[in-house]
C-alpha cells in the first residue's frame, strides 16, 4: 500500500530537482539511498524519462499523415465521400488520355507540378504495396488507407498498359510546358501530351517498374479482393514480358519529355532484375528466377530511389534466403548485406556522409527521398533478419537487426524533428514544419475560396514568390529537407528542398509503420 508515499515522492522529484542535480547523479544517488521512497521514485523517474526519449515521436500520427498525403496529389475525378478528406482538391485531368483517344483519367501528380510521370508513380506504388506486405499487422487501420492508395495508383497503371495493344502508355502531361505555369490541378489549360513506349520506342526501364508495381499490388490484394488481384497480375506478367522482348532506355526514346526530370539515369538492367523479382515472389514460377540469374546485374550500389532498383531487389530476393531459408539465394543476401554496409555510418565500407546532426546525405537534390527508400530497406531487412535470428559483420563491427533498426529510427526522428532545426519535414506534423512548400495546389487558393481561374502565370506573382504562407496544408507531405549543414531555409522557390514528393512518402510509409508496431 505505497501508492500515495510514491505519488507523494515522484512529484518531490518532478517539481523539485534542478537540471543541474540531475546531471549531478552521484550526490543525488547518494542522497536517495539514505531515503527508500525517493531512491523507489529516482529510479521510477529515471524509467518514465527513458521511456518519454524512446517515444518521442508520435509515429501512428505520422504514419497516418503520411498516407492521407496522397489524397493531395490525385488526379482524376475526385470521391465525396470520407475517402477525400484534404477537401481543399477537386476533380482535374478528366479529359487525360484523349489526345490519343484513350482514356487514362486518374493516378497521382508526382509532385508539387500538374504532370503524371508513370517511372516515379510506378515505384511509389512497388514501395506501398511492399510496404502493406511486411507491415500488414503493423499497419493496423490504417492497411485499408494503404490498400486505396495503391489502387489509386494500380487503377491507372492499368489503363496505361492495356488501353492500346503493344503500347504502354508511361505519362501525361508536357513538364516544360507545364512548368512555365503555376495554376492549380483543376484549372490546368496547358496541352495534355500524351507519351507511350512500344516496340520501335521501348522503354525497359518504366514497363519493368510497371511490372513490379502491378506484381506487387497483385499480392496486397490477394486474400481482399482475388478477381482484382488476378487482373494485377496477368498485366504484370504481359508488361514484364514487353519490357524484358524490347530493350531500351525510355530516356532514349522520349528525350526531353522525361529528361532531365525523370531520366533512366541506372539503365534499365535493376528495373529487370526488380520486376523480375516481383513477380517471382508473387507467381514462384522458376522462370522468372532463371531470368534474374541470366541478368549478371552485380554491380555494388549505395544508393536506393525510384532509379536505382539493385539495392532494393537484392534486398526482396535475399528474403528468399533469410525466410524461406533456400540456400539457392545465398548471393543475393550477401549483396545485401554489402549493401548495408555501405550504408552504417561505423562499418569500415561505409561510402555514405551523414550531417553533424546524424541525418544520412546521399545529394543536394531533394536528399529525403534517399533517405526515406533507403530507411525502408533498413526495417524491411531487419525484419528478415529477425525471422532467421540472423547477424553479419562490416569488418569487425557486428551488425544486429537493433543496428539497422535504430538507424532508421534515427533517421525517421530526423524527419519528425529531431534535428538541428528542430523542424518537422513532414508537413502538419508537430508545431513546426515548412509553411512554403513547392506546390501548386497548396500554395494558391482553393476553387472553394477562389473559383475564378488564375491562368498559366497568373499565379507566380501573388502566391509563388510571396513570403506568405501556403493557404492549404498538404498535410503529410515530405520535403525534400534540409541540406549538408542541417539547414532548411522554407522557400517556395527552392525547389530542391522545399517540394514534397510521392515516392518520398511511398518509402516512409514503412518504416513508420514498423516503428508504430514497436
Amino acid at each position: 500500500m505505497r501508492k500515495t508515499p510514491i505519488k507523494r515522492d515522484l512529484l518531490i522529484i518532478q517539481t523539485s530537482i534542478t537540471l543541474t542535480s540531475i546531471l549531478n547523479i552521484p550526490h543525488f544517488f547518494m542522497d536517495s539511498l539514505k531515503r527508500p521512497s525517493l531512491f523507489y521514485s529516482f529510479f521510477l523517474a529515471l524509467l518514465l524519462c527513458s521511456n518519454a526519449v524512446q517515444a518521442s515521436q508520435n509515429y501512428e500520427d505520422a504514419l497516418a499523415k503520411s498516407i492521407l498525403f496522397f489524397q493531395g496529389q490525385r488526379s482524376g475525378r475526385l470521391p465525396l465521400s470520407q475517402s477525400q478528406n484534404l477537401r481543399w482538391r477537386s476533380a482535374s485531368g478528366l479529359g487525360d488520355g484523349s489526345q490519343a483517344r484513350v482514356n487514362l483519367v486518374g493516378g497521382y501528380y508526382d509532385a508539387g507540378d500538374n504532370v503524371k510521370f508513370n517511372f516515379p508513380m510506378a515505384y511509389t506504388t512497388t514501395m506501398l504495396s511492399w510496404s502493406a506486405l511486411e507491415n500488414s499487422k503493423r499497419l493496423g487501420p490504417q492497411l485499408e488507407n494503404v490498400r486505396v492508395a495503391i489502387r489509386w495508383a494500380t487503377d491507372y497503371l492499368i489503363k496505361c498498359a492495356t488501353a492500346t495493344p503493344g503500347v504502354l502508355y508511361v505519362g501525361v502531361g508536357d513538364p516544360n510546358v507545364d512548368h512555365k505555369c503555376w495554376e492549380r490541378p483543376e484549372d490546368m489549360d496547358t496541352v495534355r501530351t500524351v507519351y507511350s513506349v512500344s516496340r520501335n520506342k521501348p522503354g525497359s526501364d518504366v514497363a519493368a517498374e510497371t511490372a513490379a508495381a502491378l506484381a506487387a499490388a497483385s499480392l496486397v490484394f490477394r486474400k481482399v479482393d482475388s478477381a482484382y488481384s488476378k487482373l494485377l497480375l496477368r498485366t504484370a506478367k504481359s508488361v514484364f514480358q514487353f519490357a524484358a522482348q524490347y530493350r531500351g532506355s525510355y530516356s532514349d526514346s522520349l528525350g526531353s519529355a522525361v529528361c532531365p526530370f525523370y531520366c533512366s539515369y541506372s539503365g534499365y538492367k535493376d528495373e529487370l532484375l526488380w520486376g523480375a523479382a516481383w513477380l517471382l515472389r508473387a507467381t514462384k514460377d522458376v522462370s522468372y528466377r532463371n531470368f534474374i540469374d541470366s541478368l549478371g546485374a552485380h554491380d555494388s550500389t549505395d544508393i536506393f530511389s525510384w532509379d536505382d532498383k539493385l539495392a532494393g531487389a537484392r534486398v526482396l530476393l535475399a528474403r528468399g534466403s533469410l525466410v524461406a531459408n533456400d540456400k539457392s539465394y545465398e548471393p543475393f543476401k550477401q549483396q545485401a548485406q554489402d549493401f548495408m554496409c555501405r550504408i552504417l555510418p561505423n562499418s569500415p565500407y561505409s561510402t555514405t556522409q551523414y550531417t553533424s546532426g546524424g541525418l544520412m546525405f546521399k545529394l543536394p537534390d531533394n536528399n529525403l527521398q534517399y533517405v526515406a527508400s533507403i530507411t525502408n530497406l533498413l526495417t524491411t531487412y531487419a525484419k528478415y533478419m529477425q525471422s532467421a535470428k540472423s547477424t553479419f559483420n562490416c569488418g569487425n563491427i557486428l551488425v544486429t537487426p537493433k543496428t539497422l533498426i535504430n538507424l532508421a529510427r534515427k533517421q525517421v526522428d530526423y524527419i519528425l524533428g529531431d534535428n538541428p532545426m528542430r523542424m518537422s519535414y513532414m508537413v502538419g506534423y508537430g508545431t513546426n514544419f515548412p509553411k512554403r512548400i513547392h506546390h501548386r495546389g497548396s500554395s494558391l487558393p482553393s476553387k472553394t475560396t477562389h473559383p475564378q481561374s488564375f491562368g498559366c502565370e497568373g499565379g507566380f506573382q501573388p502566391f509563388y514568390y510571396t513570403s506568405n504562407p501556403n493557404p492549404n496544408i498538404l498535410v503529410g507531405a515530405i520535403v525534400g529537407g534540409p541540406n549538408n549543414n542541417d539547414f532548411y531555409p522554407d522557400e517556395r522557390t527552392d525547389y530542391s528542398h522545399s517540394e514534397p514528393a510521392t515516392y518520398i512518402n511511398g518509402a516512409i510509409v514503412g518504416p513508420l509503420a514498423f516503428l508504430s508496431g514497436r
